[in-house]
């Protein structure tokens, strides 16, 4: 038997252990946590101070950033129609030619009845001793007028008939344009009813006019039905319902712009064919709306935005207020006189009511030259007074 030999470990026998390395300490990646660190803290700040500039919110979503229309890239503008092309064309020449020259300028009244003019004795009062400082042109819709003064006898041009609303009313006051136009040295023309009456003396009027640097066409914007609500959107694109103007069709305008009115055939065609009494529901009036939306397009730099004739809609109905034989009075007319400041008044709930001061290149001053809706019995008092209240 085999006696058991003692047991030696030998060094193919050992297992050669891992031994333990002193490692020196780990160094922190110091520049990532100041990197995370401002980070975080402009976050923070960014949400507590809210940014407002336009660059700002383009990068960060914020509540009390404006809109994102306001601060976004505008959009592209449209191309224009090659109608519209041709009509700026056409209207940025007039404008930039300088006005004709008259050694004898004239004031051009238009007068825009349905008969004889009730009031024409009393311009012929106002027209006395002026001779040659103005022109006078009638456009009767109804009946050949009978003429009592020089100064309107043969002063009749060419009419047809006149309804209410529609373009035909614009068709006449183009109609007095085009036959004041042919006298070279008209350099202001006024759109005047029947039942309208100077409220100053004649020299009073003729240098309000002669020296103003605008026309005085009226024009503001009613977002309520008888404004925006009358747009039809067969206008575009040539005209955008930002752009739909309203205001009273009595206007005093430069040669220029009397010009203008008669070159335009655009924008005309467009309310002749889409603003009309029925239209799709609407009751859109062409003479309330032509005028203030074209000048507002073309030139809003040259026009007053009120009419140089007064009227009085306070009672806020679908008429004006008239006036009889009793009311008038040296007192009323002053009154009328003295007024400075514009005054319109949204058809919409809200009843905004719109003012904004008259000034006469630049200066405030009275804004009514004339006033309108005086019945013909008023004719005898205002002849009585006449030259106490146009002494003005």
């Amino acid at each position: 038997m085999k006696t058991g030999q003692p047991w030696r470990v030998g060094m193919g026998d050992m297992q050669i252990l891992p031994v333990a390395r002193h490692r020196p300490p780990m160094k922190r990646p110091m520049w990532i946590i100041v990197l995370v660190s401002l980070v975080t803290v402009f976050l923070i700040c960014a949400y507590m101070y809210p940014p407002q500039s336009s660059a700002a919110c383009y990068i960060f979503s914020s509540r009390t950033c404006p809109e994102s229309s306001y601060w976004l890239p505008p959009a592209p503008a449209r191309e224009y129609t090659d109608e519209e092309l041709a009509s700026h064309v056409v209207i940025k020449d007039i404008l930039n030619r300088p006005p004709i020259q008259s050694h004898n300028s004239k004031l051009a009244f238009m007068f825009l009845t349905r008969g004889s003019l009730p009031f024409e004795k009393l311009w012929d009062k106002f027209f006395h001793g002026h001779d040659g400082k103005f022109s006078v042109y009638v456009h009767s819709s109804k009946d050949k007028p009978v003429h009592v003064s020089r100064y309107f006898s043969n002063r009749d041009v060419h009419s047809d008939q006149v309804i209410w609303g529609k373009i035909s009313m614009v068709d006449a006051e183009r109609r007095l344009l085009a036959n004041a136009l042919q006298d070279l040295d008209n350099q202001h023309f006024l759109l005047l009813s029947d039942s309208c009456v100077p409220l100053h003396n004649f020299d009073y009027i003729y240098d309000y006019l002669m020296h103003t640097n605008v026309s005085y066409v009226d024009c503001f914007q009613d977002p309520g039905p008888h404004g925006n609500g009358r747009y039809s959107e067969h206008m575009l694109p040539e005209i955008e319902k930002k752009d739909f103007r309203k205001g009273a069709q009595w206007f005093s305008m430069k040669r220029q712009h009397a010009v203008i009115v008669m070159a335009d055939y655009l924008y005309y065609s467009k309310f002749r064919d889409y603003c009309k009494p029925g239209l799709e529901g609407r009751n859109c009036i062409a003479d309330e709306h032509y005028l203030p939306t074209f000048f507002h397009m073309i030139d809003p730099a040259g026009i007053a935005n009120w009419s140089v004739t007064h009227v009085d809609w306070s009672e806020r109905k679908w008429h004006p207020k008239s006036y009889k034989a009793q009311d008038i009075t040296e007192e009323l007319l002053k009154n009328i006189t003295s007024i400075d400041v514009s005054v319109h008044v949204t058809s919409d709930e809200k009843k905004e009511v719109q003012k904004w001061a008259c000034l006469w290149n630049g200066v405030q001053r009275p804004c009514y030259l004339f006033a309108r809706k005086f019945y013909p019995e008023a004719l005898d008092n205002l002849l009585h007074i006449f030259s106490n209240y146009t002494a003005i």
